[in-house]
């Protein structure tokens, strides 16, 4: 009987040095999560363009930075800077064109490029059928489902066009007015001979027989600041540690990306697509990875951003070039690498 009641008693013991062992851990992760930092990123769209970024979200790089990201899509360059400017967002993910555009209107807190993410265009031409020898001239005299005017892609896809020697607007018919995330059903419902199409739906059309892909957009243009991340100059002076744990996280993401399979990624960052099957998104990483999407690091260069005044100029987009120092950081990407 005393035996029966030594090993009750014994049992009692552990069962409650693991509930307080429980409550001890618990407390410890309430602990951290307290200790953690809120960020709100608002980001131009949700697109596997964006993998590194999403790597970082799943893989817990942001916690480990100190990091509470919370992540709002602003669907256009606009409304995500118009988050930043009324402080509704700490920080803004889009085309640098946008840094550009408030700078010229005479923004009072001025909003800083301090990483980039992409160095290729993400958008495609996608015809009706199958092109194996398609040439930019075969776009002379079609109607083409564009995209906003002012926006980076249509401005990208344009310059192209400039540099082939053709006007895009008297060559083609180019329809600059459907929303863009509607292009792709426009297209699929018979508009246009040719479509201009972000990820994923490219591969959808070409899954679905309803268009292929014959050339990109980042290939033809080169290297090119196409997203990046910025915020107001007074929030990067108030938290210049908030920010360098940001970019760690982030080139902790490009790292990954440039370092395993398309298979590995997609699995990553599945989470964040469940609309798409693992399939579909494996292949947008290969297309993206093979044209060579993301940087080494995270260093927005000079070159990539003279080379984005070159594209607004040709746009009728800059009233003037603005200097390099005036917008763009380096230090917290340059430090992060290290």
């Amino acid at each position: 009987m005393k035996k029966k009641v030594s090993m009750l008693f014994a049992m009692l013991l552990c069962l409650g040095m693991g509930f307080t062992g429980c409550k001890a851990q618990q407390g410890e992760r309430q602990e951290k999560t307290e200790e953690l930092t809120k960020v709100t990123l608002n980001e131009v769209a949700h697109s596997i363009f964006y993998a590194p970024q999403y790597v970082a979200i799943e893989e817990g790089y942001f916690v480990n930075e100190g990091i509470k990201l919370e992540l709002v899509t602003g669907f256009g360059a606009d409304k995500v800077m118009s988050a930043l400017l009324s402080g509704d967002a700490d920080i803004g993910f889009m085309g640098s064109e946008a840094t550009v555009y408030a700078y010229q209107q005479g923004a009072q807190d001025k909003v800083l490029n301090f990483a980039q993410l992409t160095q290729r265009a993400g958008n495609f031409v996608v015809a009706r059928e199958k092109m194996p020898d398609f040439e930019w001239t075969d776009l002379k005299g079609k109607d083409i489902l564009g995209g906003r005017k002012s926006g980076m892609p249509e401005m990208v896809f344009e310059y192209i066009l400039k540099e082939k020697g053709m006007d895009p607007d008297t060559d083609m018919g180019i329809d600059r007015s459907i929303d863009f995330g509607s292009t792709a059903a426009a297209f699929a419902g018979g508009q246009g001979q040719f479509s201009i199409e972000f990820e994923p739906s490219a591969t959808m059309l070409e899954q679905e027989g309803a268009g292929y892909v014959v050339a990109s957009c980042g290939v033809e243009s080169g290297y090119v600041p196409y997203t990046a991340y910025s915020a107001r100059e007074s929030y990067i002076e108030k938290n210049p540690e908030v920010i360098q744990g940001f970019v760690k996280a982030l080139q902790k993401g490009m790292d990954y990306v440039n370092t395993h399979t398309p298979e590995e990624i997609a699995s990553i960052i599945a989470p964040q697509f469940k609309e798409n099957d693992l399939e579909t998104i494996t292949a947008i990483v290969k297309r993206y990875q093979e044209q060579d999407t993301w940087k080494d690091n995270l260093v927005f260069e000079e070159k990539s951003f003279e080379l984005l005044q070159d594209i607004l100029e040709s746009a009728g987009e800059l009233e003037k070039r603005v200097p390099y120092e005036e917008l763009v950081l380096t230090e917290y990407a340059k430090k992060a690498e290290e």
